[in-house]
């Protein structure tokens, strides 16, 4: 009897026998493993994470999701499939904890070279500040490409980790977000942002702060802007109103 005459049933039987599992490492390079771990705020829509990670590093991260809600969309977006994992990764835990990713690796393959240079930028933003869309996108090389930057800031792949929650709209106002406007707000508060002070201002049509003394201006969450005394800050609506003022941006936080 030849292989094509065989009955289906054995021949099945037969190769099945053949069978060996793959390698991890092989395994890795064509999953990615899923693991659900703690949000970086106590309730809400963050209390719970669920991450995606490859070989490279974290790619995925969302909340609010179903495992099967979240692995359609990984598929959907990375087309990898998806297997537990036992643990996180080594520094995600900590990243999502102090808002500071650090040498926490990320797999960001399938970006836009724009996506890329937007996410860079994001990710200089330090904890406790914020930067507006402009910003972003004169870090990114493309200053006239505001609205685009919103549009790849939203296609973040690991919000938190690469902290777009600390980026605002130019008028002071907080902007949209992929968790939305309250998971924004909350976050922001936790890194002792002036939230509140920030608007204020931008309802006065500030949006840098300078110093007579130092003959400084920078935006008003820089760490900088926050050791002016009272008696010593003046605001300005634009850079070039600051430097026609005799005032020179911040090397820090490099106000455009």
């Amino acid at each position: 009897m030849t292989g094509t005459d065989r009955p289906e049933g054995e021949l099945a039987r037969e190769l099945a026998g053949l069978a060996a599992d793959a390698p991890p490492a092989l395994l890795d390079r064509i999953a990615a493993r899923r693991v659900r771990v703690p949000g970086p705020l106590e309730d809400g829509p963050l209390a719970g994470l669920q991450v995606a990670f490859t070989d490279r590093g974290v790619a995925f991260l969302r909340a609010g999701m179903g495992e099967r809600e979240f692995a359609e969309a990984f598929r959907s977006r990375f087309a990898r499939p998806l297997l537990p994992a036992a643990r996180p990764p080594a520094g995600l835990l900590p990243a999502l904890r102090t808002g500071r990713a650090g040498g926490l690796a990320l797999d960001l393959r399938g970006l836009s070279d724009f996506e890329a240079a937007v996410l860079a930028a994001a990710a200089q933003i330090p904890r406790g500040q914020t930067r507006p869309y402009a910003w972003v996108a004169a870090r990114a090389g493309r200053p006239r490409a505001v609205r685009a930057v919103g549009s790849a800031l939203g296609r973040n792949p690991v919000p938190l980790l690469i902290p777009c929650h600390r980026v605002t709209r130019s008028d002071g106002s907080l902007g949209d977000y992929v968790f939305g406007a309250e998971a924004k707000e909350r976050l922001l508060r936790a890194e002792d942002v002036d939230v509140d002070g920030a608007a204020e201002l931008a309802r006065r049509g500030v949006r840098l702060v300078g110093s007579d003394t130092t003959g400084i201006v920078c935006y008003p969450t820089c760490g900088d802007a926050r050791r002016i005394g009272p008696g010593h800050r003046r605001g300005f609506a634009t850079l070039a109103a600051a430097r026609a003022a005799g005032y020179r941006p911040c090397l820090h936080c490099r106000p455009t």
